[in-house]
């Protein structure tokens, strides 16, 4: 049954959400401001020529090298500063020259890349001078308040790709961008999209820390896409990399020749600390200047780029060298680090996000660095996405545990519904001998009827349950496979599988509350009032100011059985009528689904599930209801 318009209307003026604890969304109105990341250092461009600064403590000799001086290293050497620092000003410099550092350290001599570099033309080639001024036009974007973020993960490589042959680019994902506003998307979230070696990867493997991936398009083309997200209401966040470097095109490894234990030199521990997962590469948290190479970097993207909020990879590998809880191995200038560029973050520009992936449900992570937390302002949460997808893949009804999806549902960070970010599928849940939540539960058939039930139960617990709900890219119209860096996504399924993705911008509607129906999805308040372990079924309720408030309270109702309950019982938080807005089993989505009348419930005084009123509802076989009473 239809319950929400065909066509998604324009979202209503924003106001500031009263949620105590969600930054408001007001704050996004100031332009970029804060301490600018350190001066002068990389290829500084002014009129007339460019200033070259960089921090090489063991070099005996450093000249900038370059197509200004036919790459001849006698004619611009670099001046000597305090602390290991070397600077010059090369008149005729500009924007567009390629350069290195040509470094000479007793007998060595070698070219490398500015670790400061904004653009390179490729990993294994130059650096580029970068002129940083660029034409913003009126943008002035507002980010949404985090209880209304709705955020979307993609890969620039993959996501709207020509053919397999080629890499996507910037530019090829801003062409999408009309089709992910009228989804109901306000926030897209890029895996690492710096200068990494070859044209495919994840971007989990920085080569180039500051530079854009030239096969993406570079840093003009990266503003280009942050401009026009931004005129198209949607918030953009940048995955970020600081648990290691490289390990493969890495210049900044042992970069002024200088390294202990045949470790990376300046930028990298040299001993047992700098072991990682993906190599001996793990940045030297501890030593000041890199400390300060980290925090450039992420207030540069925050600012020269105007992103509107970072997602640190892995932060339990820069808290920890096993990514463990043994306090043996902790990090704690890696913890502090963190909390460092949380805290300026914060006093300087804090309606900008910051999001860790811990996965280890650690509340510390999101706690205030006044009570001693590391200050990010949420993470992915594993108590949701682990107990949720085994929930919706586990192949016999009976296995499935409503009680750990009554208690994945009813989870929260620091007091706060926001501090955690909820999803079913990510880059690394549908990848590493993982695939896509269809293929999980039917892996011979991903695009079956159990499939398509299942996959849209998981997404109506995703923008219902607490937390900043997350999808994928592709999900909406059920992409299959594994995700690798080489398929691109099959765009023709928008129009295949179009039901599916009306349910997705149905959902979104409701978590947004364009109807003013639904308010309670965006609120503080998670009660799971009940678990029906036998019959497999959970109902909770979702409120904002009260939960007995007209078009406030929001209660969901979910089926994890393949079976039909014609008048199933549950308690209801007042009295009236509570009318489905929105009925997963509605054939509109599609073809193979049942159009199981589930008609609204008229509440009867009775205690029931610990409620003062109750009433009876169908419920089609893996299906979820949303209702909220009438005004």
């Amino acid at each position: 049954m239809p319950t929400v318009s065909d066509s998604k209307p324009a979202p209503r003026a924003k106001t500031p959400s009263k949620t105590t604890a969600t930054k408001p969304a007001a704050k996004a109105s100031a332009p970029p401001t804060g301490p600018a990341p350190q001066p002068g250092m990389g290829a500084v461009p002014h009129e007339g020529g460019t200033t070259f600064r960089v921090w090489a403590p063991h070099a005996d000799a450093v000249s900038v090298i370059g197509t200004f001086n036919d790459w001849n290293a006698g004619k611009n050497p670099l001046q000597h500063e305090a602390d290991g620092y070397w600077a010059i000003d090369v008149p005729g410099a500009k924007p567009g020259d390629e350069y290195k550092y040509h470094i000479t350290n007793g007998k060595q001599q070698f070219d490398r890349n500015d670790p400061y570099a904004r653009q390179v033309t490729n990993s294994a080639g130059s650096s580029v001078v970068h002129d940083p001024n660029f034409d913003w036009a009126d943008d002035n974007f507002q980010m949404p308040a985090w209880n209304e973020l709705v955020i979307y993960e993609l890969h620039v490589g993959t996501f709207n790709a020509p053919d397999a042959d080629k890499v996507g680019t910037f530019a090829q994902v801003a062409e999408k961008l009309p089709y992910l506003r009228d989804l109901g998307i306000n926030c897209i979230e890029l895996l690492p999209a710096t200068e990494f070696p070859g044209s495919r990867s994840w971007g989990y493997n920085p080569a180039n820390p500051f530079a854009l991936e030239s096969d993406y398009g570079g840093p003009v083309a990266f503003k280009e896409l942050v401009k026009a997200a931004h005129q198209h209401g949607i918030a953009v966040v940048l995955d970020v990399v600081y648990n290691h470097f490289g390990p493969g095109d890495l210049d900044l490894w042992q970069f002024d020749g200088w390294s202990e234990n045949d470790g990376g030199g300046i930028y990298f521990y040299n001993d047992w600390k700098a072991e990682t997962p993906w190599g001996h590469n793990r940045p030297d948290y501890g030593r000041p200047e890199v400390r300060q190479y980290i925090r450039d970097n992420a207030l540069m993207w925050l600012q020269e780029y105007r992103v509107d909020g970072l997602r640190a990879d892995a932060i339990a590998f820069i808290r920890n060298v096993k990514g463990e809880e043994n306090p043996g191995d902790d990090l704690p200038e890696g913890w502090s680090l963190m909390r460092w560029i949380n805290e300026e973050i914060d006093q300087t520009m804090p309606w900008k996000i910051t999001i860790a992936e811990d996965m280890r449900g650690n509340a510390g992570i999101t706690e205030s660095v006044a009570n001693g937390g590391q200050g990010f302002d949420s993470q992915w949460d594993s108590s949701f996405v682990y107990p949720i997808v085994e929930a919706l893949t586990t192949p016999n009804d009976a296995d499935r545990n409503m009680q750990a999806v009554a208690d994945a549902l009813s989870e929260s960070y620091n007091g706060d519904a926001f501090r955690r970010v909820i999803y079913t599928e990510s880059h690394d849940e549908v990848a590493n001998g993982k695939s896509r939540v269809a293929d999980e539960i039917m892996p011979d058939a991903p695009d079956s009827y159990y499939s398509k039930k299942r996959t849209t139960l998981g997404a109506a617990l995703v923008f219902t349950a607490p937390g900043i709900p997350m999808l994928f890219q592709g999900q909406e119209f059920l992409a299959d496979g594994e995700f690798n860096d080489a398929e691109p996504l099959v765009w023709a399924h928008v129009e295949t599988r179009a039901g599916l993705v009306h349910l997705y911008r149905d959902l979104i509607a409701l978590r947004r509350n364009f109807r003013g129906q639904t308010r309670g999805l965006s609120g503080q308040h998670t009660h799971v009032f009940h678990v029906n372990n036998t019959e497999k079924l959970v109902a909770f309720a979702r409120w904002d100011q009260g939960e007995n408030v007209p078009n406030d309270t929001t209660v969901v109702l979910a089926n994890f059985a393949n079976a039909a309950r014609e008048n199933y019982t549950i308690g209801l938080p007042g009295p009236g009528r509570w009318t489905v807005r929105f009925n997963s089993d509605w054939r509109g989505y599609d073809g193979e689904f049942s159009d199981f009348d589930s008609f609204g419930i008229d509440a009867e005084a009775g205690e029931y599930d610990g409620y003062a009123w109750h009433g009876s509802i169908g419920v089609a076989p893996y299906a979820v209801l949303i209702l909220s009473q009438e005004g």
